[in-house]
């Protein structure tokens, strides 16, 4: 599944005449171990426009997991800045980072995270009660969530009951529940099998058609060329930026793969 891509300069995104939604500017990343100082980003500038796309890979050590965390409002810059719509979460308390991250960013890891003895239904309602919303608005927008994923029918089922794949949807759709403008993925489909893998990343190129902006971590090429861009770390610097020509179509590789029982 090889697919060619360009230098940035030569191809025209379509999201490029927007302002950009996450902007880091200058950010360096200093951690104190002991006696050993390591520096993880190293003058770090990145954009990313609403409605885009974008696989960030390195190697372990690179800096893309640290992005990850300063993205989702995890972890602040030792020195320069991040935007987030506009808005310079550095310099943002505890407190006003928590409502940013329930109002404007979805997560959805490798683990899954889900709740063991929970059903689909309330791991997916989870995130809501620090919304302020009404039971019944509750219920419904973790239904509308499953169903987006396709596990409309399994939201009384329990984590136990579910396999690989179905778990993830679950945390998917949990993500999904408070309806951000952002999803933050890191390596979703590292314990998936490779239909599954393509599978989640169909359910993502939707949501993305569907104007949802997502970042994801991944050391998997074939899995990044399913996005727009790719960003390459190395060494806590941004080694490479570039437009994906021709994007793998989720869908399309689908059918030449064997169905799997899920």
């Amino acid at each position: 599944m090889q697919t060619a891509i360009q230098d940035e300069s030569t191809v025209l995104a379509p999201e490029e005449a927007a302002l950009p939604v996450i902007r880091i500017e200058a950010v360096h990343k200093y951690y104190d171990l002991g006696e050993t100082k390591v520096h993880a980003l190293r003058g770090i500038d990145l954009e990313i426009k609403p409605g885009e796309f974008v696989a960030i890979m390195g190697s372990s050590g690179s800096g893309k997991s640290t992005l990850m965390n300063m993205l989702g409002c995890l972890d602040k810059p030792s020195t320069g800045r991040y935007l987030l719509d506009g808005i310079d979460v550095s310099q943002l308390d505890k407190k006003s980072l928590a409502n940013i991250r329930n109002r404007k960013l979805g997560f959805v890891f490798q683990g899954f995270n889900l709740l063991a003895r929970t059903t689909a239904l309330e791991n997916v309602e989870l995130p809501t009660l620090y919304a302020r919303l009404g039971k019944d608005e509750r219920l419904e927008r973790a239904r509308k969530a499953l169903e987006m994923v396709g596990l409309g029918e399994r939201v009384e089922h329990f984590t136990s009951q579910l396999s690989g794949g179905q778990q993830q949807r679950v945390a998917i759709a949990r993500a999904l529940v408070n309806r951000p403008s952002i999803l933050l993925a890191d390596e979703p489909t590292g314990n998936l099998d490779s239909r599954t893998s393509v599978e989640i990343m169909q359910i993502f190129q939707d949501l993305n058609q569907q104007g949802l902006t997502i970042v994801l971590v991944t050391h998997e090429p074939d899995i990044a060329h399913f996005a727009k861009r790719i960003v390459v770390f190395r060494d806590g610097k941004i080694r490479k930026d570039e437009w994906v020509e021709r994007q793998s179509q989720a869908a399309e590789v689908l059918l030449n793969m064997p169905a799997t029982d899920d």
